[in-house]
C-alpha cells in the first residue's frame, strides 16, 4: 500500500494529512478556506488519490500561510508514499477546458523539485482565497513532494474556470505520473 501521514505544527499553522495514492479519488478536506478545500477535493478527485486534510491556521491574518504549509504537507506525503518511486510511470500531462477556461499541467516525478508557473488571474481574490498563492501552493507542493511542474492557464475570463481547470489537470497529471505500470524504477540511472 502506498499511504502517508504528515503532521506538520509551527506558530502560524497546524495540519494533519493522510494520503493514499491508490484510492478512488475520495477526499475530505478541512482548511477553513471554502475555495482552497473545493480546489484541493477537485483535485483529489482526478488524481484517484484518497486524502483527508485537516488544517488549522491564522486565516484571521490572511490564507498564505495555511495555503504554503498545506502545499507542505501534501508534497511531504506524496514523496513519503511514492518510496523509491518504483514502477510509477513518473512523467504525467493534461489539458483540461472548463466553460470559458482551458488549463494544462506537465509531469515529471524524478526527485526533483522545480516549478515553471504561467498562471494569470485577473482578480486578486478568488473565493476566500489570494489568487497569488495558488502558485505559491504549487510552488510548496512540487518542491516538497520531488518533482518537476509546469503548469499553464492558457485562455479563460472566469478566474473560478481557471483555477479549477488548473487543479483537475493538475489531478489526471498526478494520476498519470504516480500510477503503477511496471516493476523498474523509471530512471536511466537505475536511483530517484
Amino acid at each position: 500500500m502506498r499511504l502517508a501521514k504528515v503532521k506538520r505544527k509551527t506558530k502560524e499553522t497546524k495540519i494533519e494529512i493522510k494520503l493514499n495514492l491508490d484510492g478512488d479519488g475520495n477526499s475530505k478536506v478541512n482548511t477553513g478556506l471554502k475555495f482552497f478545500d473545493h480546489m484541493l477535493s477537485s483535485m483529489i478527485k482526478y488524481s484517484r488519490f484518497d486524502i483527508t486534510v485537516v488544517a488549522k491556521g491564522d486565516i484571521d491574518v490572511d490564507d498564505h500561510h495555511t495555503i504554503e504549509d498545506v502545499g507542505i504537507c501534501i508534497g511531504k506525503a506524496l514523496d513519503k508514499a511514492l518510496g523509491r518511486r518504483k514502477g510509477i510511470s513518473r512523467f504525467g500531462h493534461s489539458f483540461v477546458v472548463m466553460d470559458d477556461s482551458l488549463s494544462f499541467v506537465s509531469l515529471d516525478m524524478g526527485g526533483r523539485g522545480y516549478h515553471v508557473l504561467d498562471l494569470v488571474f485577473s482578480s486578486e481574490k478568488i473565493g476566500d482565497i489570494t489568487s497569488q498563492n495558488i502558485p505559491h501552493f504549487l510552488e510548496s507542493f512540487a518542491r516538497e513532494g520531488r518533482f518537476n511542474i509546469f503548469a499553464k492557464t492558457i485562455h479563460g475570463t472566469n478566474d473560478h474556470h481557471k483555477a479549477e481547470s488548473l487543479f483537475k489537470a493538475l489531478g489526471i497529471s498526478l494520476n498519470n505520473s504516480c500510477k503503477v505500470v511496471g516493476k523498474e524504477v523509471p530512471s536511466t540511472k537505475g536511483v530517484i
